[in-house]
């Protein structure tokens, strides 16, 4: 169980959240990440008074630390900052909650300092699932979900003898915004209307992703990562009520699913808190007045990002990061208005055709195909 946390990307969605759990359970802050918002994460510093605060930004942390210049906190900056934050000795966890690719090299930091990764950040396995996981063997590091629907397999799977009586991941998906609408009527939405989500509060990326089902596609690639399983073996289904986060189909025909409130301090407590469970104060599930449960298949001719995902993950290598490289810049360009909804697939697809895929790469191939990748959307755009 965790004692003492650093949490890579406070401020978001998921830093917050983290930090309630945190203070529900009395744990101890480190370490604490953002960008560039000076103003809440000095609140949040002059709250937790961690050791040390980085902001990304070298402008914003200059800020930050004038600012907070009467507390005994060290201010960082810059990707040195965020590796200083996941490799500090006294926090036995890493909450990496960042959005991107940004994620990767101070998660493999705190791998190779044998920490606990409360894992937030998908794209860390989507582009180098195979090096992190094989890090985390190496060196005894613990990589726990916190994604709701992974968190959700994870916990199916705890009863699980051995991998062989597996058949089937099953995803759930709430469908988005856009649930139900054609490829024609997507090419007319706008950004106001794609982060419009149904069931989650989150940041304005993955509110995008969850739009598009590129989301679940990178759930697809991460589930692959983690539980070591081939493409074909797991499925996405859409569940509206986001209540079922998702299922583990056995050989012998029984489903195993974690059911629960579409709250996210669920998953981040059980992962700060595993193998043990810490008592919610939060309301929790009521079946009698939680209405029905449907599920229907995701229409990928429509949201072509998760056809696009799957396909992808089948062919392997770099094509991964490549794929969510230049998912990441599409996103940042529709939400500028420089591209229309369809347009983030059709970016990711022509990022696809001209960027050589490597097979078995290592962390430099890696890097330089989301380079490359972001490159190629950028002169397109």
């Amino acid at each position: 169980m965790t004692k003492t946390l650093a949490l890579l990307g406070a401020t978001g969605s998921i830093g917050q959240q983290t930090l309630q759990v945190a203070r529900e359970l009395g744990l101890r802050v480190a370490a604490l990440t953002a960008r560039n918002n000076v103003d809440k994460l000095e609140a949040q510093v002059r709250q937790f008074l961690p050791r040390l605060a980085v902001l990304y930004d070298a402008a914003a942390a200059q800020e930050l630390r004038q600012r907070v210049a009467d507390l005994d906190v060290e201010v960082l900056s810059g990707p040195e900052g965020l590796l200083a934050a996941a490799s500090m000795e006294e926090a036995d966890t890493v909450v990496t909650a960042v959005v991107g690719s940004v994620g990767l090299a101070p998660t493999l930091a705190a791998i190779e300092k044998g920490k606990r990764i409360a894992l937030a950040n998908k794209e860390t396995l989507v582009c180098a699932g195979e090096l992190v996981m094989a890090a985390a063997e190496k060196y005894g590091a613990e990589i726990i979900p916190v994604d709701s629907e992974h968190s959700a397999l994870f916990q199916s799977l705890q009863g699980c003898r051995d991998r062989g009586e597996v058949k089937r991941l099953i995803l759930t998906c709430s469908g988005g915004p856009f649930f139900g609408k054609s490829y024609e009527e997507l090419e007319h939405m706008h950004p106001q209307d794609a982060l419009k989500h149904p069931n989650w509060d989150m940041g304005a990326k993955i509110t995008i992703d969850s739009a598009t089902l590129m989301n679940k596609g990178l759930e697809i690639i991460e589930a692959m990562r983690l539980y070591r399983v081939g493409i074909e073996s797991i499925d996405a289904v859409i569940h509206r009520q986001s209540i079922v986060h998702s299922l583990v189909e056995y050989r012998d025909g029984a489903m195993i699913a974690q059911l629960g409130t579409p709250d996210m301090k669920l998953p981040i407590r059980y992962a700060l808190t595993y193998p043990h469970r810490a008592v919610s104060h939060d309301e929790p599930l009521d079946l009698l007045t939680c209405g029905a449960l449907t599920f229907s298949a995701p229409d990928m001719e429509a949201f072509r990002c998760l056809k696009i995902a799957r396909e992808v993950a089948a062919v392997g290598g770099t094509a991964c990061a490549v794929m969510n490289a230049a998912n990441e810049e599409a996103v940042w360009a529709f939400l500028r208005g420089d591209t229309g909804f369809n347009g983030i697939h059709r970016l990711v697809e022509r990022a696809l055709d001209k960027v050589e895929v490597k097979y078995q790469p290592s962390l430099a191939d890696i890097l330089e195909a989301d380079r490359a990748a972001r490159e190629c959307v950028k002169a397109v755009l």
